[in-house]
């Protein structure tokens, strides 16, 4: 009874830990015990995500490298790839969210290095409870300035993010970090442990007791009211510690004197050493005597499960071993020589000498058995939604409550903390465009990256809302001209033990992989982050996903601010509709229900608005997306300076929608173009709808629709825009 309570305490079923037993044909010590709670933990094994993530489209003729690495890779010309992927740190974020943040961030720099790519950009994806409580506004700044402090802290920008805020997210906040790296191509390396009698050795920071169980204790359940004492398990970061340990990694593969490199994150030594195992068909030995301590007295179960930061684990030649340990000496990172690769299968923990674990490595790697989930709908609406906008609120009032919403409000006062320009890359930033765009000399060509998601709608309707994330994902990328090139995605969701939880995340896998394969776009990589809810309930369902695209020329990328006397017309198929939009939810209103999207006809609104602006024919171009079309443009006339007149009574009988939704409505499919009538007019006659809405010019925002007319001053919309900034001070 003593060994099932204590393997219930490392978060194992009673069916795994009978399973356990029957593979080893006995039962785990206390080592091996910890070691298979962590790489069967949820956050290690995917046992409840992995039938659903097969079924997703990862091949292209521009991939480098798939899902099963650390990152994911694409062909970027001229020798060079382009590495990135997403994760997320978001109960660790909860306990502590400075620390939280900041590795987070370190981890995810980690899982490019660790392809040999040097990081360029990091981007994020934050979500928050309302801004009006004490809790949310310690998150929130604890969260900012992790996330700047650590990339920054390394000499990499934070090109670009978004912000949302909703109820669900009060107790468990979302901090989803991506990082876009750029590698040789022939330069990158693999995650496999090959070469028998190759020997193992660990570089960078010393190994203490940070970050022990965070795997299966804090990222594999649900957070509850006694999450402070999980304080412990969330780990510290030195993100100077980790820059000196990628200028050596750099350095190491560049001289090629490594076999092979993986970075040591969740679950510490036992799923770095043993995913390489697993991945090079080997065995492995591990001597926890020879790994350098930050504390003495540590147990052998700690040290193989610890996560302390600034960590990585590389497969060298016993010939080359010498050299690699100069050049770690060089770049003053520890390391130290702890195993050895043998041809045994076994993954065998030595100290000193004497085996004080020996597992299979099969068995620890990819022996996790994998469920199959028990989905059900919900037969009621779930979540948490109080009305702040009374439904006899006029349409001043309505749009003025949407521009201060904390969701669409301006997130100035987050991205003028970081720093966006330093390694001379960036070309656009936030706030500037819709996507962030890097220069890449090396390969005489530019990327644009996004990251997205819309928990709001995706819990309206899972599967169409994921369609629409993946798409307002492309649709930011063709607002600069970008081709994308790979997605990357982090699935943020409750407990899938519950049927509601499960069916959610199985209809937005389906509606992931239905986007991809309609926009010809693999999926690289990514992460799943199950168990994000407390006593109170889950979080929204929150797929959030980052893309990478290619930019011909970066001086045609244009911006969001049109000028004096420029036409706007509103180009592709958009359908607007108040479900599961902003104004919905300032009412108090959102329930089950989207409508359903043409996947088709979007793609080819987005491929139209990429050629155009690829080829410098547009200049100014955003889509729609929160808060509608008088959002959208109320956001580009006060980036402009420069108001408007527009019309969108032809809207209306195009797709016989009622006024408020013209004006407010939400959907994929549009897209905001300013330019000269002649260039917006020659748009037309390729079966994408181009409709001239207006033009630009004066002072005020003005918009009809039939016979509503709404109105307002840059002043009051402006000051509702930044409101923000005010209420998230802690």
């Amino acid at each position: 009874m003593a060994e099932q309570a204590k393997h219930r305490e490392l978060g194992l079923t009673d069916a795994e830990f009978d399973l356990i037993c029957e593979k080893m044909g006995r039962q785990p010590n206390d080592v091996e015990l910890a070691m298979f709670s962590l790489l069967w933990s949820e956050h290690c094994a995917y046992k409840h995500s992995k039938k659903l993530l097969a079924t997703l489209p990862t091949e292209g003729p521009r991939v480098v490298m798939g899902p099963g690495e650390n990152a994911g890779a694409v062909d970027i010309g001229n020798g060079h790839s382009i590495a990135f992927k997403v994760e997320s740190h978001n109960h660790p974020s909860a306990v502590e969210p400075f620390q939280g943040a900041a590795t987070g961030v370190g981890g995810i720099l980690r899982d490019v290095i660790a392809l040999g790519a040097r990081p360029i950009a990091m981007l994020d994806s934050l979500r928050f409870g309302e801004p009006n409580t004490e809790r949310t506004r310690y998150l929130v700044d604890g969260v900012v300035r992790g996330v700047g402090h650590y990339g920054n802290s390394m000499g990499i920008p934070t090109v670009g993010g978004e912000i949302e805020f909703a109820a669900p997210y009060e107790s468990n906040p979302l901090v989803n970090a991506m990082c876009v790296g750029i590698a040789r191509t022939d330069e990158m390396v693999r995650a496999a442990a090959k070469g028998i009698g190759n020997k193992v050795v660990l570089m960078g920071a010393l190994t203490g007791r940070d970050g022990i169980g965070g795997a299966s204790v804090l990222a594999s359940a649900e957070l509850d009211e006694g999450d402070s004492d999980k304080r412990p398990t969330v780990q510290i970061g030195d993100p100077f510690e980790e820059s000196k340990l990628l200028e050596c990694c750099q350095e190491l593969l560049r001289e090629g004197l490594l076999v092979s490199l993986q970075d040591l994150g969740a679950a510490g030594l036992t799923s770095s050493a043993g995913e390489m195992a697993s991945a090079g068909g080997t065995g492995i030995d591990i001597d926890v005597s020879l790994v350098p301590l930050r504390e003495a007295d540590m147990e052998p179960f700690e040290i193989m499960v610890s996560e302390s930061q600034e960590r990585m684990l590389g497969v060298v030649e016993p010939a080359r071993v010498d050299a690699v340990l100069a050049v770690c000496e060089k770049w003053q990172t520890g390391s130290a020589v702890i195993g050895e690769v043998t041809d045994s299968g076994t993954f065998r923990i030595l100290d000193g000498g004497e085996t004080v674990g020996e597992v299979e490595v099969e068995d620890l790697v990819d022996g996790c058995p994998v469920y199959d989930l028990d989905p059900e709908p919900p037969t009621e609406w779930i979540y948490p939604n109080d009305a702040v906008l009374g439904e006899d609120a006029g349409p001043e009032e309505a749009a003025l409550a949407l521009l201060g919403s904390p969701t669409i409000a301006s997130k100035r006062w987050a991205f003028e903390q970081y720093d966006t320009l330093v390694g001379s890359r960036t070309v656009i930033r936030s706030g500037e465009g819709d996507s962030s765009v890097l220069v890449i000399p090396e390969s005489q060509r530019a990327i644009a990256v996004a990251i997205d998601g819309n928990g709001r709608r995706v819990g309206c309707d899972p599967y169409s809302g994921t369609i629409g994330v993946v798409l307002e994902c492309a649709s930011n990328l063709a607002c600069v001209g970008a081709e994308p090139l790979g997605v990357t995605n982090c699935l943020n969701f409750g407990n899938p033990e519950k049927p509601t939880v499960a069916w959610q995340l199985t209809e937005s896998v389906k509606g992931l992989g239905d986007a991809c394969r309609a926009l010809d776009l693999p999926v690289v990589g990514g992460n799943v982050s199950l168990y994000n809810e407390t006593p109170s309930g889950p979080i929204y369902p929150t797929p959030v996903i980052g893309m990478v695209g290619e930019v011909g020329d970066p001086a045609k990328s244009g911006g969001r601010a049109w000028g004096e006397g420029d036409a706007i017309a509103l180009v592709g198929p958009f359908d607007p509709s108040l479900a599961g939009s902003e104004l919905e939810k300032l009412r108090g209103q959102l329930g089950p229900g989207l409508p359903e999207v043409d996947l088709g006809s979007v793609a080819e609104a987005i491929a139209m608005v990429r050629k155009a602006v690829g080829a410098g024919e547009i200049e100014c171009a955003t889509d729609v997306s929160d808060g509608g079309i008088f959002t959208a443009l109320a956001e580009m006339a006060l980036a402009a300076g420069v108001g408007f007149r527009c019309d969108l009574t032809g809207l209306m009988a195009r797709t016989e929608c009622a006024a408020e939704d013209a004006l407010f409505g939400e959907g994929p499919g549009g897209f905001l173009l300013a330019g000269s009538p002649q260039t917006l007019e020659a748009l037309g006659g390729h079966g994408v709808p181009v409709e001239m809405i207006g033009s630009a010019g004066g002072s005020s925002l003005f918009a009809r629709a039939g016979d509503l007319e709404l109105e307002l001053e840059p002043d009051e919309a402006g000051r509702a825009f930044e409101s923000l900034a005010g209420l998230i001070e802690p």
